[in-house]
């Protein structure tokens, strides 16, 4: 039966291949955040990038960042591929397999993250080339691939439960409006917890891209990670999965 899930991420992984509009956003998108938006605060004083972003370079610090940013996007595709499924019988043929429903699920879930890793060694390149001095060695490597496959484990997940049950081609884009900009600026992505007020504080301390961000900076930065971090998304990416899963096989129609 394991098959089955084998066959269906395979698809997913090919859908990514054979596309080249996903091959330019997956190249594009990230790289031109790092450029622009982090070439923006390049001009402040090197006292206030050591006081705050505990670094002389910003680019240094939004690297890690948009690499957990990434993760939460990748989520709005899975669900969009899901409704694709759905509107053109593709999931009709699925479901009178013996193929169980969460294995869709799974196979979905799967490829978002498939899709996000291949911006690890795009971003790191990037920022390489950019003179960013990095801490990279194969511990900080497979932190980084393990801290992003949970994190993109459990958004896929999450927006994959808000459209089991909808063929709606809006729903991803509501969802997305609805739940990445206040997830990305509620988070240390792009700025130090320093700058915010005690209620967006606390939001940030619960935010899996704030523990995402903070691992990633701290083993390609200072080479000293809070382990606990990647407990922590570890337990949101499992919770969501197994979520997932159990909705999926109670609740997903095919169209």
């Amino acid at each position: 039966m394991i098959e089955g899930l084998e066959a269906l991420y395979m698809r997913e992984v090919k859908r990514i291949y054979r596309s080249i509009y996903m091959w330019i956003m997956i190249i594009s998108q990230p790289v031109m955040w790092l450029v622009f938006f982090g070439s923006s605060l390049s001009g402040l004083p090197k006292e206030v990038l050591i006081s705050f972003f505990h670094t002389t370079n910003y680019i240094a610090f939004i690297l890690p960042g948009e690499l957990s940013v990434s993760m939460l996007f990748v989520g709005m595709f899975s669900s969009m591929s899901l409704i694709q499924d759905k509107r053109f019988g593709y999931m009709k043929r699925i479901f009178i397999t013996p193929v169980p429903k969460y294995y869709v699920f799974l196979a979905k879930v799967f490829g978002g993250i498939t899709r996000g890793l291949l911006q690890v060694p795009i971003l790191i390149g990037t920022a390489v080339v950019m003179g960013v001095s990095l801490n990279i060695n194969l511990i900080s490597i497979l932190t980084i691939v393990l801290s992003l496959t949970f994190l993109g484990m459990g958004f896929s997940s999450l927006y994959a439960i808000f459209t089991i049950r909808t063929s709606d081609w809006q729903a991803p884009g509501v969802i997305a409006n609805l739940l990445n900009l206040p997830l990305m600026f509620s988070s240390t992505a792009l700025f130090p917890r320093a700058f915010f007020p005690s209620w967006l504080s606390d939001i940030s301390d619960v935010n899996p891209i704030t523990y995402s961000a903070e691992l990633g900076r701290e083993v390609l930065l200072s080479g000293d990670p809070n382990w606990s971090y990647l407990g922590f998304l570890a337990i949101f990416g499992l919770i969501m999965l197994i979520l997932g899963s159990y909705l999926t096989n109670k609740y997903m129609q095919a169209e």
